[in-house]
């Protein structure tokens, strides 16, 4: 929070939204003076550009928002300025937050490579449940509100965001729960994923679908998604640790296509028709977004990772990582002093190098040898 912030101060904000070309902005916006173009220094005044219905400074608070939760929102910015011009639609985040950083964690984890004791047959249990409970209720709420806010004014547009984006989060919260229950056992953490999958699906199309189609949204995204963590986990083996592609990325791109079908300028006038209204062409110009988007965050994550991968390295040793990087790296522990949780569902996981055949469930720190001593016996 502190580095996106600081550095949206300086020039994160005049990148991404300052004055200048159809794939860049430019410097004239830094450390959010706004003496260069507008009538307003301080940003109190509205922006005919960026924030006409609100003070520009309001505008770029909200926007550093979304920039401290995606980072990627800054590369994801960039394509959504050429997007705009092509004609895409992207209410409030489908692509430039959700799909560009869904791809970025895809491309750091190939990257990264799989954690020590990683096993797709196996996954690992929820860490915190009321924790996770009370974020995605946390996150429900403000999700409301990002996406009502996206309208940038108190107005239909932002109510009917408001009532798709919840509408499509309980939908998709729904659904998951059904499909869980046919498999024969309800998860709490999976239908918390359904909410988050149903909010992100809805997000590009917030601002301009009737709420009907919000509602298939969600229940088309839940399905989608769900279906393709099963085949991940049977097929595809790659480590992404909380599922940020598949509950993002995959999202980002069945809503995208979507508002491609169900898009109407008769909900909001600075929008268009899509597919079911008389316009094919919308649906193809979604389809572009998800590509160019897809491809300008793969190319640019990877582009930042792997100098740093072949040079000095950016993935923790084994036995780090069987201590536990709080440990390792910050000298703390969730668990207080002398004790340490490895949860897993495998207790006799035979990658457990430093200890083979030990439970990783609840480990004495003090028995567990430093880094060093690890490093020696692995």
């Amino acid at each position: 929070m502190a580095i996106v912030t600081v550095q949206w101060f300086f020039f994160g904000f005049s990148f991404c939204f300052g004055p200048g070309n159809t794939g860049f902005g430019s410097f004239q916006f830094s450390v959010l003076n706004f003496y260069s173009t507008t009538n307003s220094v301080y940003g109190l005044l509205p922006d005919t550009v960026n924030s006409a219905t609100i003070p520009l400074l309001t505008f770029a608070g909200y926007q550093a928002a979304f920039a401290v939760i995606t980072p990627a929102l800054i590369s994801g910015a960039v394509v959504g300025r050429w997007l705009h011009i092509y004609g895409a639609l992207d209410f409030a985040g489908g692509c430039v937050v959700h799909l560009s950083s869904g791809t970025s964690a895809l491309v750091a984890a190939l990257i990264l490579g799989k954690r020590h004791d990683f096993d797709p047959k196996n996954s690992f249990d929820a860490h915190n449940l009321p924790f996770t409970v009370l974020g995605t209720g946390l996150l429900w709420v403000g999700w409301i509100g990002f996406n009502g806010g996206s309208s940038l004014a108190s107005n239909g547009v932002a109510a009917i965001a408001m009532t798709n984006t919840n509408t499509a989060a309980a939908a998709a919260g729904l659904v998951w729960i059904l499909i869980d229950a046919a498999q024969g056992t309800v998860s709490i953490s999976g239908a918390c994923s359904g909410i988050v999958v149903g909010l992100a699906t809805v997000t590009p199309a917030a601002g301009y679908i009737q709420p009907g189609y919000a509602l298939l949204m969600g229940c088309i995204g839940s399905v989608i998604v769900y279906g393709w963590l099963k085949l991940k986990a049977r097929y595809l083996h790659f480590d992404d640790t909380l599922d940020a592609f598949s509950c993002h990325g995959m999202s980002g791109i069945v809503g995208t296509f979507c508002t491609g079908l169900f898009c109407q300028i008769d909900i909001n006038a600075q929008g268009a028709n899509g597919a079911f209204y008389g316009n094919p062409v919308q649906l193809w110009r979604q389809i572009a977004a998800i590509l160019v988007t897809a491809s300008f965050s793969a190319a640019v994550t990877a582009g930042i990772l792997l100098p740093m991968h072949f040079t000095f390295g950016i993935k923790h040793t084994s036995a780090d990582q069987i201590i536990g990087l709080d440990k390792t790296m910050h000298g703390e522990s969730w668990f207080g002093p002398g004790h340490h949780a490895y949860p897993s569902k495998n207790p006799t996981n035979s990658n457990n190098a430093v200890h083979p055949g030990v439970s990783l469930a609840i480990v004495d720190t003090a028995a567990v040898p430093s880094p060093a001593q690890s490093q020696n016996q692995v």
